[in-house]
């Protein structure tokens, strides 16, 4: 016999609108993601090498402002899949929410480690720090998707707001898509480090982030059709 769960499970993956969103999350992400890391790694190496904290922060404002790929990526993509079910929300309107959510997670995403390095740039002597155990750094990474989660999504709820029932849910919804997709990230960057191999490393990272996007969309995605099936129910035209 199928049970509630079940039922509501299957009804969430056999929507339209579930299915569009999982694959434009996945594809955004790996595409999205994938050039602002490249981007990141060939400019910040170099930036820093001005040395000082000039080039510290120099480093720091290029990789906050390498956010600006992912989040145009990933907003218009997102857009996309979730018409023409929200036509209230318009592409303007959801492509500034995430660029604003996208920026101010990059901010804090890479402010304690620029911190860190102007504090050792006026303390030459100072010790270099220890990577702690992966099964430490995955929990760690775990905890921050769910604070990147809640940046990343508040301008988008506020975008959702009075298009959907319950918007409030949305930013619960990315604090766990985040807080189990950012682990994903971290292991594939960790295991791409270890590999001698570039293109296996950039396989690696590759699909990583293909798993990842579509691990989170297919969460926040789920949250989305009930937010929208509340206020459209099926057969409605909608």
């Amino acid at each position: 016999m199928t049970t509630n769960a079940e039922a509501r499970r299957t009804s969430v993956t056999a929507s339209p609108l579930w299915r569009r969103w999982v694959a434009a999350n996945a594809v955004a992400e790996a595409v999205g993601l994938g050039l602002t890391l490249g981007l990141t790694g060939l400019i910040i190496g170099r930036l820093e090498s001005l040395g000082g904290a000039l080039g510290v922060l120099v480093a720091f404002a290029a990789a906050v402002l390498s956010g600006v790929i992912e989040a145009t990526i990933v907003g218009l993509a997102q857009w996309w899949a979730m018409q023409p079910w929200l036509p209230g929300v318009t592409r303007r309107a959801w492509w500034l929410a995430t660029l604003a959510g996208a920026l101010l997670a990059y901010v804090l995403g890479y402010l304690p480690s620029t911190i860190m390095s102007l504090m050792a740039t006026g303390d030459p002597a100072a010790a270099p720090m220890t990577e702690p155990p992966q099964a430490v750094v995955l929990l760690l990474a775990a905890g921050l998707g769910a604070v990147a989660g809640a940046v990343l999504s508040f301008a988008q709820f506020l975008a959702l707001r009075g298009h959907v029932a319950h918007a409030g849910r949305w930013i619960a919804a990315n604090m766990l898509a985040w807080a189990v997709g950012m682990p994903v990230v971290f292991w594939a960057m960790d295991l791409a480090f270890k590999l001698s191999s570039t293109a296996a490393a950039i396989a690696v990272v590759a699909l990583a982030l293909l798993v990842m996007g579509a691990v989170v969309g297919a969460i926040h995605g789920a949250f989305l059709v009930g937010m929208v099936g509340r206020k459209w129910p099926v057969g409605s035209g909608q």
